[in-house]
């Protein structure tokens, strides 16, 4: 009773301050005006298929090493082990592709930590001048990865809280950045059934990063001399694109068989504007998983005015094999779609091993 009570104390002290770093974040951003002077917008990649399959309206119930980039928080609900591996075809048509690895590790009662991997792919890229520009001149391939590593906890039956930290890389054969940032989210669970979640997560807090690098020098020849000057300029800092999730979502467990939950997301965004994911999943012995959602900002369904490649439409689906005398661990495969124009959608495929 008193290890009980003193968890739950833990657990509304974390509440307390993600809360008030939650309401930071509130009065630093939400201008849309603001659209484009964010850096790093690698950040804004969901690059799990489970959770792009309903838009990531579910911070709220999201589970596993999926919480790694919707809410980590998340992570805590990992039993012993999970891995988790998806390749991801961003806005099909670009020939930009995104690989991520995610890994949660029970440690001891309460405890998970987790490790996450991401990479961007784009090709082969033509290099070009101002006295060549056509090219010719060979190619360079531009490189984007995030390596997060976070640690959740259980701090009773109904309270789950995580931190991550973040390194963000970016670079062309010349030029080259890289920053840390955080992530906070906390999970409350009620109901007569564990079937009432919220859920709150702030993500990409970190300070302003700018670019350097060779790329960013000019030679010439001093006035009046024959000496080379070389001068290299200074790239203006540029800040992380921060925002804040606040979910909620309802299990309707018909029956050990069936089981519907609907979710909802309101996202606050400090660079763009704000949006509302829904979505809605159906699970069938806990096996078979198919969810579809809707991600709405103002004027997405404008082709005039819509401010955003995404058109709103996501769909996913997920199947499970069970195996282990209790059938708690499994092996799944994951797919998630989002819809977009122009290109021809983003589509995720995963693996995932649940121990």
């Amino acid at each position: 009773m008193l290890k009980t009570m003193r968890m739950n104390m833990m657990g509304a002290r974390m509440l307390a301050g993600v809360g008030m770093a939650l309401m930071a974040g509130v009065a630093l951003g939400g201008n849309p005006d603001r659209a484009g002077s964010a850096g790093a917008t690698q950040l804004l990649v969901n690059p799990w298929a489970r959770s792009s399959g309903w838009s990531l309206a579910n911070t709220a119930s999201i589970r596993g090493a999926d919480g790694l980039f919707g809410n980590v928080a998340g992570l805590a609900h990992i039993h012993k082990t999970e891995l988790l591996f998806t390749t991801t075809r961003w806005l099909e048509g670009s020939g930009v592709k995104v690989n991520a690895v995610g890994f949660g590790q029970k440690l001891g009662e309460s405890g998970v930590l987790g490790i996450s991997a991401t990479t961007f792919s784009f090709g082969d890229l033509p290099v070009t001048t101002v006295d060549q520009p056509e090219g010719g001149l060979g190619t360079f391939s531009p490189t984007q990865a995030n390596i997060g590593l976070a640690y959740s906890k259980t701090f009773s039956n109904s309270i789950y809280g995580g931190l991550l930290v973040r390194v963000v890389s970016e670079s062309i054969a010349n030029v080259r950045t890289s920053g840390v940032c955080f992530d906070a989210g906390i999970q409350y669970v009620t109901g007569p059934t564990d079937n009432i979640h919220f859920g709150i997560a702030l993500k990409n807090v970190g300070p302003a990063m700018a670019f350097r690098g060779d790329g960013l020098a000019v030679q010439g020849l001093v006035t009046g001399g024959n000496h080379t000057l070389t001068i290299e300029q200074r790239a203006s800092q540029f800040e992380l694109p921060s925002m804040m999730n606040i979910g909620v979502a309802y299990d309707f467990n018909i029956s050990e068989m069936h089981r519907v939950t609907v979710a909802g997301t309101f996202i606050s965004n400090t660079f763009t504007k704000d949006e509302f994911a829904f979505g809605a999943e159906y699970a069938f012995k806990k096996m078979i998983h198919v969810r579809a959602g809707y991600l709405y900002e103002k004027n997405v369904a404008d082709k005039e005015l819509r401010e955003t490649v995404f058109t709103g439409p996501s769909a996913g689906l997920s199947i499970d094999f069970p195996f282990g005398e209790e059938k708690k661990s499994a092996i799944a495969l994951d797919y998630g779609y989002r819809a977009t124009n122009p290109f021809n959608g983003v589509h995720s495929i995963g693996v995932r091993l649940s121990l």
